[in-house]
């Protein structure tokens, strides 16, 4: 949620500005603002709700004075409405500063208070602009941006990440974080300051995360960390492993269209390097010992939507493989029921994005109850990962469009690796018996490729259903989370309703739901490695078709069964039961995009979804 560029250098800072604003946009948004500090020495603004368009036809008509420091800013309303004067960036010091802000102040109205009856007023709704007026009072006192910016910060609490100018000091950005996001990004004569590494990417691959509780300044040729008390902090700069072209849509209509395709690409480069000799090798975890892993007793994995969904996929194959408890909590439920944990309870995170703030503050609570974590996550430098023992990234790319689409199937990929790796390590599957998996595990990107082949037909039958009001999604076993994962889908997209049902549940209640006409999507177990749930697959196929229902079921090659009973087929090349859901949701992400589209929506920027949850 929210968006933020700071920059410092020879360029026109505008341009710099806009350009990583339209690159956050994924992030989710409804307004947008810039502040820069003209070479002048005057701080000139412009704010505008709805989308960035919107500022920068602003800005075409009434153009700033060049300027080569500035910060910018979309915002994601939280406290106040998405208005013109609810925009960011808000003032300080009668004009002579301005501030943007991801996050919640909590403490905003005891501050509020406490400024008022000192004389100050108030222009906003917003939380932030207490910030910006407590700084401006720390300024005109200090007559010092760092040390007001400390002594401000030192004072708010809850998340958030601050940017701040000031116009008596030209060419310096500050910026503080707590609990959101905030990263360095290094340049020769110039430096950046991002909500992640796309606002910057463009321009440079050299870049810093900033750790919870830190401060930085930043001009055109210095880069200065500290923590809250001033104290300098030692920082270690990576490289950014894709370019700026990775992060826009190359002659796609859309990201997400271009990110489906990009799904085999994402698995193939997930499993890159290792998988060596018909064994896993996860470099990442060469500082989590044998024995360790050893010593697990049971897995608690940890996430949010669409994450979740990968955790429940590979709860099936870990405890096939590793023969070791698994369980998947919700991030916003699991540290509020007080659960139990200890030394040998290993506590796996996934998060796209690295900043998703429930899973943070639920991967912060394990480690303070003494589990061991790890953290599965696509965004280097990102902050779950540096609070958790160790990380396993998945390499998919940037993934822009707010809906998870090959984000979800590599973290599925970085699982699997994850759960033969355990197998090995804990010596619950033979070599023989580990290679075969693993070949599995390889083949699956040309089998998407083969899936993704169906996509013109597979939008055809969204077309027929534009007029569709409500689709329901049938699966067992691992075929039950991307039940969820395709209704998910197209409640995010289509705005319809969508629900996701473990198909045993239906003569447990939801089989009231079907009348005739009701679409209802099955993902069908192979009749090869589930001979058991194959035919109760089926059975339930004729109960639904009995009633009315329209099925479209979702099989393997081959598989003719299905056949009498459905109404549609999609097929899914052949492979093992527990690599079925990679391909078989597939169909599921397309069918809710084009059924979107079909009904004229933005599948990129889905209405009151932000790529990444940086509040709780």
């Amino acid at each position: 949620m929210c968006g933020i560029v700071g920059y410092v250098g020879e360029r026109n800072s505008l341009d710099v500005l806009m350009g990583g604003l339209s690159r956050l946009e994924y992030r989710g948004y409804d307004s947008a603002g810039i502040a820069i500090v003209n070479d002048e020495g005057v701080i000139e603004t412009a704010k505008r709700a709805g989308k960035l368009q919107v500022l920068a036809d602003e800005l075409d008509a009434n153009p700033p004075h060049r300027g080569r420091t500035g910060i910018g800013h979309t915002r994601w309303a939280t406290h106040g409405g998405p208005t013109d004067r609810n925009a960011h960036p808000h003032l300080g010091d009668e004009g002579r500063l301005a501030l943007i802000h991801n996050g919640i102040i909590e403490n905003f109205a005891e501050l509020k208070d406490e400024l008022l009856a000192g004389g100050a007023t108030f222009e906003s709704e917003t939380d932030t602009e207490v910030a910006a007026v407590l700084l401006g009072r720390e300024y005109r006192t200090t007559g010092d941006l760092r040390e007001a910016f400390r002594n401000t910060v030192s004072r708010l609490d809850g998340a958030f990440t601050l940017l701040a100018v000031h116009r008596d000091e030209p060419g310096v950005v500050v910026g503080a974080r707590r609990n959101s996001p905030l990263v360095i990004g290094l340049g020769e004569g110039e430096n950046f300051l991002g909500s992640d590494v796309a606002a910057f990417v463009e321009y440079t691959k050299r870049a810093v995360a900033i750790g919870q509780d830190q401060i930085v300044t930043i001009t055109a040729d210095e880069v200065t960390v500290t923590d809250f008390a001033g104290e300098t902090v030692e920082v270690e700069p990576f490289d950014v492993a894709w370019d700026a072209s990775a992060a826009e849509k190359g002659g796609w209509s859309s990201f997400m269209r271009k990110e489906v395709s990009e799904q085999p690409e994402a698995v193939r480069n997930t499993l890159l390097g290792r998988v060596v000799d018909h064994q896993v090798v996860i470099p990442e975890l060469a500082d989590f010992g044998d024995e360790e892993l050893r010593a697990v007793r049971r897995i608690t994995v940890i996430a949010c939507g669409t994450a979740a969904y990968a955790g429940m996929v590979a709860k099936y194959a870990i405890e096939q493989w590793a023969r070791v408890p698994v369980e998947v909590e919700l991030s916003h439920e699991f540290r509020y029921r007080e659960p139990v944990l200890d030394a040998d309870t290993l506590v796996v995170s996934i998060s796209q994005s690295g900043e998703t703030m429930d899973t943070l503050m639920a991967v912060k609570y394990a480690r303070e109850m003494g589990a061991r974590t790890i953290s599965i996550c696509n965004t280097q430098g990102a902050t779950i990962p540096r609070e958790s023992h160790a990380v396993v990234y998945t390499h998919a790319g940037p993934e822009v469009a707010v809906a998870s689409t090959k984000a979800f199937v590599a973290q599925i990929a970085a699982l699997y690796l994850f759960g033969l790796h355990l197998a090995r390590v804990r010596g619950t599957l033979t070599a023989e018996q580990l290679a075969e998996q693993l070949a599995e595990l390889q083949a699956v990107p040309e089998k998407l490729e083969t899936v993704l082949g169906q996509a013109e037909r597979v939008g055809e039958l969204a077309h027929w259903m534009a007029d569709t009001r409500s689709v329901l999604f049938l699966g067992r076993h691992v075929g039950y989370p991307i039940a969820m994962e395709g209704a998910l889908k197209l409640k995010e997209l289509a705005y319809i309703h969508a629900e996701g049902f473990a198909a045993g549940e239906l003569k447990h209640g939801p089989i009231a739901l079907i009348e005739p006409g009701q679409p209802v999507f099955v993902v069908v177990p192979s009749p090869r490695g589930s001979a058991t749930l194959h035919p109760k697959v089926v059975s339930n196929i004729q109960e639904i078709r009995a009633r009315g229902a329209r099925v479209i079921a979702i099989a393997e090659a081959g598989d003719a069964a299905v056949l009498p009973f459905a109404d549609e087929v999609l097929r899914i090349p052949l492979a093992a039961p527990l690599f079925e859901p990679l391909l078989a949701v597939v169909p599921l992400q397309i069918f809710a995009m084009e059924l979107a589209q079909a009904k004229g929506l933005d599948v990129d920027q889905p209405r009151n979804l932000a790529k990444s949850v940086t509040v709780e």
